[in-house]
């Protein structure tokens, strides 16, 4: 992303704060908020990106860490607090599963200060992807993961910051390598306990239809455990044809959205949702009117199922 200077982020929500107050959207009752996610717009600086959220009438933004961190804490607070919306998640800064152990390392040994500065702004909350298969048997690859994780929890302990592991649902994906890893919500969760208080789940309503999941696992789940949620819908297709840059929009496949958002709501979840429907949005279409046809689905979905 192209860097903007400070005065930059202040001038951008001077400027349009007013537009998206009179549209702002959140699920009144609940604490849920719809949070801009960058598979709407392509890409896009992240001041840009963070007014376009607020332009468009979302609660919320996803949230560039390493841009916002480039700007600082002051300057990104003030971005946010000026266009009136809520920072939902951001990526987490490293993988805690790469096969580079020195990468590991490094990224731990930055993690207290990128934990810290996430907070500062109001965003304690961060994804990574659980591989859902590997060249490496399951057993051995648990205990790596396992250890690297209760350190990363550790540390994010101190911070009062929660990491959600994303599980994969689709079969092309745990079948792609040897050796399955984890991939059903269940498991995920029984991992994500296991690796201590900071470690929870990414709810993708994607990956969890895919996984078979359901209602049940979300309350299982519980609020403490549901870092953050993404949402798309799927089409009726055979496992063996489910590819992930094939999704829909909220509302037009067959995914049980009701049920999801509801179970939701029997936690108390009340953080971003992020509607992330991957290779669904026209190519060559506008940031603008992508962000609108995620917000426009995703609001949809909501009221059906009572919760905005």
């Amino acid at each position: 992303m192209r860097n903007s200077t400070r005065r930059d982020f202040i001038n951008l929500a001077a400027g349009v704060a007013s537009l998206g107050a009179a549209t702002r959207v959140s699920a009144a009752g609940t604490g849920m908020f719809i949070s801009l996610n960058s598979s709407l717009t392509g890409k896009m600086t992240w001041p840009d990106f963070a007014g376009l959220a607020a332009k468009a009438g979302y609660g919320g933004t996803d949230v560039n860490l390493a841009a916002a961190m480039e700007q600082g804490v002051e300057a990104t607070r003030k971005l946010l607090t000026g266009l009136q919306i809520k920072p939902g998640v951001t990526s987490f800064p490293f993988s805690p599963f790469t096969k580079d152990e020195a990468a590991f390392r490094s990224g731990m040994q930055r993690l207290d200060e990128t934990a810290g500065f996430a907070t500062a702004i109001g965003c304690p909350r961060a994804m990574t992807v659980l591989p859902p298969s590997s060249d490496t048997p399951k057993a051995e690859l648990r205990k790596l993961y396992k250890d690297r994780l209760a350190a990363v929890s550790e540390i994010l302990v101190r911070h009062k910051f929660r990491l959600g592991l994303e599980f994969l649902g689709p079969l092309y994906m745990h079948t792609r390598l040897p050796h399955e890893f984890i991939w059903r919500m269940d498991e995920a969760l029984e991992f994500a306990k296991e690796c201590g208080p900071a470690i929870g789940l990414q709810l993708d309503a994607w990956h969890w239809h895919h996984a078979g999941a359901t209602t049940a696992d979300i309350i299982a789940a519980g609020k403490s455990r549901i870092v953050s949620v993404h949402v798309s819908d799927a089409r009726k297709q055979p496992p063996e044809d489910v590819r992930d840059n094939e999704r829909l929009l909220p509302g037009e496949g067959v995914i049980n959205l009701t049920g999801f958002f509801q179970a939701l709501q029997k936690i108390g979840y009340e953080d971003a949702v992020s509607p992330e429907p991957l290779g669904r949005i026209p190519e060559g279409a506008s940031p603008e009117n992508g962000a609108r046809l995620g917000l426009e689905s995703t609001l949809g979905v909501m009221r059906k199922a009572g919760v905005a």
